[in-house]
């Protein structure tokens, strides 16, 4: 009996214990075992460096500002075009508020991690720090359920979301769902508007909506003067005009992220490292 005893906690081990939270400013939450991986140097950008989001950086602050201070605050959705920003906002804004609040901790969940989500909120739940719980990317895709945890976790459980933890994701989608996903439920169940509210009722469950949309070439060339100026790399107006618009050209698109691999490339060029 001892034997079948010891084999069977080997199988089920008991449950890690809570990292330690004053050891780092961000944690990665992975599972199979579960745990809370700290993270001491985050990729970000300085706040002031994000340009053309100006309503969506203020009114994220001030939500987030809320929450630092123990007061109520909103789950926020950050939604819109690809590489505009979303998630290098989540980061920024964590970073511009750390220094006043150094109890705000951020925690990156993965996707496809969010059927575990419950058992990462019981190591959170009750702490004295407050927790950014930050899911990049978000979205769902046919006979994907992942959804529904993420739901009662929001605002449906019995439990509900802990006081001390508040929910930031990012999604190229306002609705986390394929526009035809919805539509084929609009058109094939047997009560439509039933079914289409199964579908975008997540989103609903974010307080904040913050769209983000494509930049025009101002601020395009703005985001990357500003990079230059930040990271001490010297070149004039025409030259950099000249040479970031053909970067674009190239690229197809034009966005923050673009601006980004542009300045990359340009510091190589002069030995400029950052």
């Amino acid at each position: 009996m001892r034997r079948i005893a010891d084999a069977l906690d080997r199988m089920a081990p008991a449950p890690l214990a809570a990292p330690d939270f004053a050891a780092a400013p961000a944690f990665v939450w992975h599972t199979d075992p579960d745990r809370l991986e700290p993270v001491h140097n985050i990729n970000r950008v300085d706040l002031s460096l994000l340009v053309g989001v100006n309503r969506a950086r203020d009114t994220l602050h001030k939500n987030t500002a809320q929450f630092a201070r123990g007061l109520p605050a909103n789950n926020a959705l950050l939604w819109g075009a690809r590489g505009m920003g979303k998630s290098s906002l989540v980061k920024a804004v964590h970073g511009a508020l750390l220094a006043d609040f150094s109890q705000l901790k951020i925690v990156e969940v993965q996707r496809e991690d969010l059927p575990s989500i419950g058992r990462c909120l019981a190591l959170l739940r009750g702490r004295p720090e407050r927790f950014i719980m930050f899911c990049d990317d978000l979205s769902f895709g046919h006979d994907d359920s992942h959804y529904k945890s993420l739901k009662a976790v929001l605002d449906g459980g019995i439990e509900g979301r802990p006081e001390n933890v508040v929910l930031y994701a990012t999604s190229n989608r306002r609705h986390l769902m394929p526009r035809d996903m919805i539509e084929n439920e609009r058109s094939t169940a047997i009560s439509p508007s039933e079914a289409v509210e199964e579908k975008v009722s997540l989103s609903d469950r974010f307080g904040l909506w913050l769209g983000f949309h494509p930049c025009d070439q101002d601020e395009y060339l703005a985001m990357i003067r500003g990079y230059c100026d930040a990271h001490g790399v010297e070149i004039t107006d025409e030259t950099l005009r000249a040479e970031a618009i053909e970067w674009q050209a190239t690229r197809g698109s034009r966005s923050g992220r673009v601006a980004w691999q542009y300045f990359t490339d340009l510091a190589g060029r002069r030995g400029v490292t950052f």
